[in-house]
This record gives structure tokens, sequence and C-alpha cells, in this order.
């Protein structure tokens, strides 16, 4: 039978980048409703397809057809990110292995979510990828659990192809809602099975709704180049300073104070306390600021973000920063309830002053439903 699945990209509102590409300690993040999505059904071979949507329905913009007996494929810069889910789930998955050799399999992607705009919107074709593959072949969900999978596609972006990144983008968009993500134990990015896996404790049952707006800013940056930066001058240090002890250097330093944010904010959330869960989300931005000065971004965490986050203040937010990793991407704010619209009225035109011709502003929803699967 035809399949149908669908993830919510996903937002960091406190502690990041603590999502163990900086540091081992914690973000708090949810699921919005911008969504990518998979359509999967049976072929003689695999058939990879990249989808549009639009009035009357899918087109497909591009299709590969690979071997079922060829892997691992090779990568073209086209749907490579498919291609590595499933290159990793064939070197990690005996049962996957036996199946795909006796059938093949359609599948088509899709996505809303805007290229290289820090909503984890190329983590969600891997996940797709791999939660459409566990379905299509009916593959034992004790060993394909939904935290075996968040994990898997964290290595296939790091280790099959060289981005560097986090887990948060892996897990949100599985589990949904807002979540309090714990990865001590997670800095070395150690083979699965071999540190923990993430803690998701669900934190929207005690939570309402957040009033939140977000703008996309239209300027492209691949976060893979940004970690990377960051992640090396952490580990650098932190090697540095578990060998000669004292006092923490600046990396780690930074990095404690962002998981302060994230575990006062997560109080501050639970007790209802907006103002105060707005200014870990204020304190929060000028760590990362201020961090990626220290790395050597000469306009720290991105001069159209940071003048965007200073709007917001102007116009009354409670809070504001970046999600991602900062250079382009999105940042979103923080609002007393009922002002979201004066929030984006005043992003809207400050886009415009500064000519950030390809912003959007939106406001978005969290989502308590993280996969969804439905018959075609």
């Amino acid at each position: 039978m035809p399949l149908s699945l669908t993830l919510p990209a996903r937002i960091n509102i406190l502690g990041n980048p603590a999502d163990a590409v900086e540091g081992d300690f914690a973000t708090i993040s949810a699921a919005i409703d911008c969504y990518a999505g998979a359509r999967v059904d049976a072929a003689d071979a695999i058939v990879l397809e990249r989808l549009r949507r639009d009035a009357g329905g899918f087109v497909c913009e591009h299709r590969e057809e690979l071997a079922r007996d060829a892997f691992p494929h090779p990568y073209t810069e086209r749907l490579d990110l498919a291609k590595g889910a499933l290159n990793r789930l064939y070197a990690a998955s005996a049962e996957f292995r036996t199946k795909v050799a006796a059938r093949g399999m359609r599948l088509g992607l899709w996505t809303d979510v805007p290229r290289q705009s820090g909503l984890g919107g190329s983590s969600l074709l891997v996940l797709l990828t791999l939660t459409a593959a566990r379905a299509h072949y009916a593959l034992d969900p004790r060993l394909h659990n939904d935290y075996w999978l968040a994990e898997l596609a964290q290595r296939v972006e790091e280790k099959e192809l060289g981005i560097v990144c986090g887990f948060a983008d892996r897990y949100v968009p599985l589990f949904g809602g807002i979540g309090y993500l714990d990865y001590h134990g997670k800095l070395h990015h150690n083979p699965i099975g071999q540190e923990p896996y993430v803690t998701y404790e669900r934190l929207d049952p005690w939570v309402e709704g957040l009033p939140l707006v977000a703008v996309s800013t239209g300027i492209a940056r691949d976060s893979g180049d940004v970690h990377g930066v960051m992640r090396a001058r952490y580990m650098e240090e932190h090697a540095i300073w578990v060998v000669s002890g004292g006092e923490a250097p600046p990396m780690i330093e930074f990095m404690r104070g962002a998981w302060e944010a994230a575990w006062r904010g997560k109080i501050a959330l639970l007790r209802g306390e907006l103002d105060i869960f707005g200014e870990m989300m204020n304190l929060n931005h000028r760590l990362v600021n201020a961090m990626m000065g220290y790395c050597s971004f000469t306009e720290g965490a991105g001069w159209a973000n940071n003048h965007l986050i200073d709007v917001a203040h102007a116009a009354g937010a409670l809070g504001a920063k970046l999600t991602g990793a900062g250079g382009g991407g999105s940042v979103f704010a923080l609002t007393r309830p009922g002002e979201e619209d004066l929030l984006a009225d005043a992003w809207q035109q400050a886009a415009a002053d500064i000519g950030l011709e390809q912003a959007h502003v939106f406001i978005p929803r969290i989502v308590h439903r993280g996969l969804v699967i439905d018959q075609d």
C-alpha cells in the first residue's frame, strides 16, 4: 500500500548551539508547522524523486533509478541526502539488506522548508528517507526505533556526507512538541550504542503554547561550515582544558552559559514566566553572538540577524535570537500574547528597508505530533 509521510521542521529556542555540536549540554527545541514529506510505494528498482507541490498535486523535478544490489550508491550532489540515508541504513541493518535485495521502492521527497533557513530542512529529507524505508519494508520497530533512527540520521550527515552537525534536528521532527533535550555524554559523537541516546523530555503537556514570530532572512548559509569552525575550536580548547585543568577556556564558558539559559528557561517556562523566558533567549543570543565573534565570524551571528533582533526589541519583544547556525538563516522572537502581528509587521518593514527581498515573516505554531504516516 502506498504511504504518505510528513515531518515538521524545528526551531532551537534555548541552549543552542549546544546540541552536541559545541558541547554536551541541553537545548529547548520545538517542532513547528512547517513541513516536509515523502510518498513511498513499490517499484522494481530504488527510484528516488525530488517532488514539488503545486495546486495540481506533485510535480517531479528530478528522478534517479538505483540498483538494489549496488550499495553504497555514489554521491552526485543530487538527492545525496536520500542516498546517504539508504547507504547508512544498508550498512547498519541486516534486515534492510535482506529485504531491499528482494524488492525495490519508489520514494518521492518534497519540502516546504526554505533551503538553508536554519529550520533543519536537510535533516528532514534524511529522516523521511529512513522512516519511509522502515515503513515500506516493515523493519523491526524495536531495532529500528525512533531513537535509533534519529541517531542514524546524525551519522548520515556527519559520517556519510561530511556535514558537521548535532542532534536536535534529528530528534525534534520525529518526537514533536516542545522538548528539553539533554545531550550529556554525547560530546565526541561516538558510534551508536557507545554513547547515550538523547534524553527527550516533553514540556508541552505543561505549556499551552508560545507567542512566537519568525523571519527567514533569505540569506543562505551552510550550517556545517559554521558549526565546523566552532566545533573544532571547542574540541581543541576542551582537550587542553581536560589535561591542564584550571579555569575553563572561553568556548567552555560560552557553552556553559547557553546551557544555563536552557535549564533556567525550562523552569521559567513551566512556571509560565514569559518575561524570564525571554530574558534567557536574549542571554543565549548575546553568548552566541560573542562566541561567533570569538571564532572569527566578523559579523558575529550575522548582520541581518542582529539587525532584526534589534528591531524585535524595539517593537517590544520579550526575547529574540537566532535559530540554527547563524550568519543567515532565521531568527525568531517571543512576544506578549496577542502581539504577534505587531512584530510581524515591524519585521516586514525592516526587511524591506535593508533590502532582504527574499525574507519571509511568519508566525510559527508549535505542533504536538512529529512523524505522521498515512496510507496514500
